[in-house]
């Protein structure tokens, strides 16, 4: 297992930045964090560099094979969202995958108060240096739904309704 340059964690996770990224970083992942971490709407035309055509990809809203498909994904992000941006944490690699954790940021419109998503995504690679899998996991009850105003009030009072209550320690 190769773990990435930079300060391990209690868990065996380096957090990572792009000035602690050394040379025995795998290069598939720093330029992978350097796309995500940059990522502009003039790059979608361009994830086949990292992608490959036969790519299965899923998050919580969308399981898509091809990357036809993960570029619509993307586009639709840049479309409906304002500013939205990955910001990578964790990073664990072994062989040919590995595993990130991030912050997914963004407004719901220009002026509006930064949302936070944090997430991680699993993702691997084949011979020729292509993701051929990415699945993202990430709450959208409490990342997503909570946040919105209608639905976020019911989304906490079933949070707390299910929630198992704190009667101390006997």
């Amino acid at each position: 297992m190769a773990l990435l340059q930079g300060r391990a964690g209690s868990h065996g996770f380096i957090k990572p930045s792009l000035q602690t990224m050394g040379t025995d970083c795998d290069p598939r992942v720093s330029k992978l964090i350097a796309l995500f971490e940059n990522l502009h709407p003039t790059d979608v035309a361009r994830l086949g560099e990292y992608y490959g055509l036969g790519v299965d990809f899923k998050d919580p809203f969308n399981e898509i094979k091809g990357l036809p498909g993960v570029q619509r994904v993307f586009d639709h992000m840049f479309e409906v969202l304002h500013n939205p941006r990955f910001k990578v944490h964790d990073v664990l690699v072994q062989e040919n995958q590995c595993f990130l954790s991030w912050d997914f940021l963004f407004q719901f419109r220009a002026g509006s108060a930064e949302q936070r998503v944090r997430g991680a995504s699993h993702l691997r690679w084949d011979a020729n240096g292509k993701i051929i899998s990415h699945r993202d996991y990430w709450d959208a009850a409490e990342e997503l739904y909570e946040k919105l105003p209608l639905v976020g009030s019911l989304m906490r009072w079933l949070r707390r309704r299910m929630r198992a209550a704190d009667k101390g320690q006997g």
